[in-house]
């Protein structure tokens, strides 16, 4: 089993088809290339990690904004990595498998206490 050619992933359930993540991405002005793929967080657990070409430096918070303005939240990328240039095959075409692992440990959301009754009430639930 060599796995899908396709680029369609399934995490948390949800089948997602990658190009449609990327077309929605290339449509911001800001963004010149991009390929998104699955990766395993900290955790074990798959997300999705987009890797953007840009001019200048990216705010990926206002990226994962615009992306949610047209695209479900689980295909929204919950990583993100900006090159200079995007590795390419001999033969032209992205080379996912050159493409640097993004540092996990330093995007993953540190952790906020509750502050509310109420936050606390479900903090507890789970």
């Amino acid at each position: 089993y060599i796995g899908r050619i396709d680029q369609q992933v399934k995490i948390r359930g949800f089948r997602i088809e990658l190009s449609e993540i990327e077309v929605q991405l290339a449509r911001l002005s800001e963004v010149q290339e991009a390929v998104v793929t699955d990766i395993e967080d900290a955790y074990g657990n798959k997300a999705l990690c987009g890797y953007v070409v840009a001019n200048e430096q990216l705010d990926t918070e206002s990226l994962a904004r615009k992306l949610a303005q047209t695209l479900p939240d689980y295909m929204v990328p919950s990583f993100w990595v900006q090159l200079k240039e995007l590795p390419v095959t001999a033969n032209g075409k992205v080379d996912r498998r050159a493409l640097p692992q993004p540092d996990v440990e330093a995007q993953t959301a540190e952790y906020k206490a509750p502050l509310t009754e109420t936050e606390q009430l479900l903090a507890d639930i789970w």
